[in-house]
C-alpha cells in the first residue's frame, strides 16, 4: 500500500498551527489516493504532541542529541533516513523558514522533486496535481512530478483547514537516525524570534480586517475598538499598510501574511485578488463595505453592504452588550 509521509514542526512538543494544516493536507492527500498516513516528527515518543494525530496509521518520533536543536545537515540526513525506511510516494512538509532552508537540499540528496508553497492539488488522469500561485495569485500554476517516488511537497500557510487536533490510539515509534557531529557543518545558534513588536496573524483564531474604505489614519481607532471588543488581532489590507497607517507586519495578502482564522472580519475592503489569496483559508469571512459588487462579497461567508462608520459602531456595541 502507498503511503503518504507528513513531517511537522513542534513548539513546546506540540504541533505548530500550519504543521497541522500540513498533516491536514497529507490527510487529504491520502485519502483522495487511497494512501495510508504516516507521520513524523522531531521529538520524544512520549511527547504530548504525538498523541495529537489522530488518523495517522504510522507515527515516528525522531530521537537524537544532534536534532535537539535544527541544522540544516542534521533534519537533511535524519528525514532523508526516515524516507529511505518508510518509502512514501509522497512527503509533505509545512511550508515554514525551516523547510525552506533543509528541504532543497533534502530533494537534492535523494534525486527527487520538492513543488514548494502548494495550495491544492487534484486527482487528473490517474496522476495527482498540485496547484501553486503565481504572479501574486492572478494566476495558478499545476504541477505533477515525472521523477520517480517520493515527490516533496511543502505547502502554504493557510492553503489547507486544520481542524482541532483528535487524539490517536497509534504510538509513536521512536526512529533514531544515524548521525555524527562530524557532519554538522553549522554551529546551532539562538532560535529566530521576529522583533518584539511582531504579530503572528497566522495564529490568530480572530482577524479584523481594515481597508482603504477607513479614508483616513484617524479613523483606524474605531476598527481597533471592533477588533478589542471581539478578543481579535487588527490586520490590514495592503494600501493601509504602504500609508504607513499600520506596520507592514499586519498585513494580509500576497506580499504579506497568509492566514486562516476561525473568524475573518473584511472591514473597507475590496477584495483585490492579492489581498484574497492571502486570507481564503479562512473558516468564516464577513465582509463591510459600501460597494454591493466588491469583489470580497465573492467570497464572503456573510455581507453587510452599509457604510463602515456607521455598522462597525454598531457591531461594536453588540458584540460588548453580548459579553455582559
Amino acid at each position: 500500500m502507498s503511503t503518504v509521509l507528513v513531517f511537522l514542526e513542534a513548539k513546546s512538543g506540540v504541533p505548530t498551527r500550519i504543521s497541522l494544516e500540513a498533516f491536514a493536507a497529507a490527510a487529504q492527500l491520502a485519502a483522495s489516493s487511497g494512501a495510508q498516513l504516516a507521520a513524523a516528527m522531531v521529538g520524544s515518543a512520549s511527547g504530548p504532541g504525538f498523541a495529537l494525530l489522530g488518523g495517522a496509521s504510522q507515527i515516528f518520533a525522531l530521537e537524537h542529541l544532534l536534532l535537539e536543536h535544527y541544522t540544516a545537515d542534521g533534519y537533511t540526513a535524519a528525514y532523508a533516513q526516515l524516507i529511505a525506511r518508510v518509502q512514501p510516494d509522497y512527503v509533505l512538509f509545512p511550508h515554514t523558514y525551516e523547510v525552506r532552508d533543509f528541504a532543497p537540499r533534502l530533494a537534492t540528496r535523494l534525486g527527487r522533486v520538492l513543488i514548494s508553497d502548494v495550495t491544492g492539488f487534484q486527482a487528473s488522469a490517474g496522476q495527482i496535481l498540485f496547484m501553486r500561485q503565481l504572479f501574486q495569485g492572478k494566476l495558478n500554476g499545476h504541477y505533477h512530478a515525472a521523477s520517480p517516488a517520493p515527490c516533496l511537497i511543502s505547502v502554504q500557510a493557510g492553503a489547507f483547514r486544520a481542524d482541532a487536533p483528535a487524539a490517536t490510539s497509534v504510538p509513536a515509534a521512536t526512529f533514531a537516525p544515524e548521525l555524527e557531529a562530524s557532519a554538522i557543518r553549522t554551529q546551532p545558534g539562538e532560535p529566530f524570534r521576529a522583533a518584539a513588536q511582531t504579530v503572528d496573524l497566522a495564529s490568530a483564531p480572530l482577524l479584523v480586517s481594515v481597508g482603504r474604505g477607513i479614508k483616513d489614519e484617524a479613523n483606524i481607532p474605531l476598527v481597533q475598538e471592533l477588533a478589542t471588543a471581539l478578543g481579535a488581532e487588527l490586520a490590514a489590507s495592503r494600501p493601509i499598510c504602504d500609508a504607513g497607517w499600520l506596520p507592514m507586519e499586519r498585513q494580509v495578502g500576497s506580499s504579506g501574511q497568509t492566514v486562516a482564522p476561525k473568524l475573518y472580519l473584511a472591514v473597507g475592503i475590496s477584495g483585490a485578488i492579492q489581498h484574497l489569496v492571502g486570507m481564503k483559508g479562512s473558516q468564516c469571512v464577513v465582509a463591510i463595505n459600501k460597494d454591493e459588487n466588491a469583489p470580497i462579497f465573492e467570497i464572503a461567508d456573510y455581507g453587510i453592504v452599509g457604510d463602515l462608520f456607521e455598522v462597525v459602531p454598531a457591531l461594536t456595541a453588540a458584540v460588548r452588550k453580548a459579553k455582559g
